[in-house]
């Protein structure tokens, strides 16, 4: 069986499993209480904040724990709505992850927002001079995910933010799906808050992180917690944030082979489909990046046949986005880049792991073309 969902979800590595364990044990007490054992727990969340803060080269102050990137993404957009200036509008992209969705459906449900989305250009990249066109007096937040969790695409983070400074507008960007494939100290210098998630990165589910830039004011979502500044109620889960920060550090420090394998390894996925490329499409222009995402269209063949039929031959892939692919219908990045709703229905996406193996993505690709002209066959 060969897994190639990576975007969804990773396997926790073996040091970042031993630390929660030595953590589970060691560090089992509540971070708020105040004897020895509760000092004890709360001396290893934040010497883990602060590791966290190191890498991304920002005050620890603004980094508060999460149960990931979803709770990270509405603690961030209901702060930055409360601190920003009078004004109802924010902007978002139509490739967004489905949090971000979710959560400013509520803010127009809830508190009268108006919400615009922003298209991408046939490459995935959010269309700036619409971005521009979109954004007005009454602006106070633009959201937009670094790397979209569909078909990879990079967004230029640092010409958003330029937009954003020349509007005094805030910003937000979802760095789930880029964290530990990138670095990101230049993104987290530019942008207001950001979002991570642990289980990305080989750490466990159920962790994440949000940054705010500690010189905003705000009031939390949830009034009068003790935990996390405030910011986010409920006992922090200590063993699960030693281990996330054990999975980040790993991460962070093998970056550069880490991307270099993993352009590697889609090198030789796509070379294997060349004898296919009249039926097989690259979503998006992250083909030769070093982000591990790779979205394709298969030409007349739906995307959920071709991920059932890997399936029953031990390949294990997607059609989006895990958060979304329940819903129905294709997914809303590949509409938003102006395919047809008939050809994003074709589309599968492709995650690729540091524990696979050349071999094992020339199976995939083998998998993939044995589908096809059994496809073309019964046509």
């Amino acid at each position: 069986m060969k897994y190639f969902d990576y975007a969804a979800t990773c396997p926790i590595s073996e040091k970042a499993l031993q630390t929660y364990i030595q953590a589970s044990k060691e560090y089992f007490g509540n971070t708020r209480s105040v004897h020895d054992i509760g000092t004890k727990a709360d001396s290893l969340a934040e010497h883990c904040r602060d590791r966290l803060a190191n890498h991304f080269q920002v005050d620890a102050a603004g980094i508060t724990f999460t149960s990931g990137g979803t709770e990270s993404n509405m603690l961030a957009l209901y702060a930055l709505t409360n601190a920003a200036a009078p004004g109802k509008h924010i902007v978002i992209s139509a490739g967004e992850h489905s949090s971000i969705h979710n959560i400013t459906t509520k803010l127009v449900e809830e508190k009268g927002f108006k919400v615009s989305e922003v298209s991408l250009t046939e490459e995935g990249i959010v269309d700036l001079e619409e971005l521009e066109v979109l954004m007005r007096e009454d602006t106070v937040l633009v959201s937009i995910q670094h790397v979209n969790s569909d078909i990879g695409t990079i967004q230029p983070i640092e010409k958003i933010y330029e937009l954003c400074r020349a509007g005094g507008i805030l910003l937000h960007s979802d760095c789930v799906q880029s964290f530990g494939k990138i670095d990101l100290s230049r993104i987290a210098s530019l942008v207001d808050s950001f979002s991570i998630s642990s289980h990305k990165i080989y750490g466990p589910k159920g962790v994440g992180a949000l940054y705010i830039r500690p010189s905003l004011s705000f009031s939390p979502f949830f009034p009068n917690g003790s935990h996390e500044s405030g910011i986010r109620q409920g006992t922090l889960n200590t063993p699960g944030i030693a281990a996330f920060t054990t999975a980040a550090e790993t991460s962070l420090t093998k970056l550069a082979p880490h991307q270099q394998y993993i352009k590697s390894l889609k090198g030789e996925f796509l070379n294997a489909l060349e004898d296919m490329d009249d039926f097989i499409k690259v979503a998006g222009s992250g083909s030769d990046s070093c982000i591990p995402v790779l979205g394709l269209c298969i030409h007349e063949t739906d995307g959920q046949h071709m991920m059932l039929e890997g399936n029953r031959r031990g390949y294990f892939f997607s059609t989006g986005s895990a958060c979304q692919v329940r819903s129905g219908g294709p997914p809303k990045t590949l509409l938003a880049m102006g395919i047809s709703e008939a050809e994003a229905k074709t589309f599968i996406r492709i995650s690729f792991g540091f524990d696979r193996t050349l071999e094992d993505v020339r199976g995939l690709a083998d998998c993939i073309k044995e589908v096809i002209r059994e496809r073309k066959r019964t046509v």
